[in-house]
């Protein structure tokens, strides 16, 4: 997650007065995504199977992004 410009390949969402834009390729293989507040940052949730680990962060169960 990273603060961006929309660009011609983006779905846009607008929730609670902020901008979401996500990449139209990676949302289809991805979706659903849920993006959740927290006290320290954000969860990001999504419909990507990451039970096996993530080579670059090494997490379980949650979305990487690269």
């Amino acid at each position: 997650m990273a603060l961006d410009e929309p660009q011609e390949n983006d779905e846009k969402f607008d929730i609670d007065g902020f901008q979401y834009l996500i990449n139209k390729e990676f949302l289809e293989k991805a979706q659903p995504i849920k993006v959740d507040f927290l006290v320290h940052g954000f969860k990001l949730d999504c419909g990507m199977d990451f039970s096996a680990g993530c080579s670059s962060c090494g997490t379980t169960g949650s979305c990487c992004s690269t």
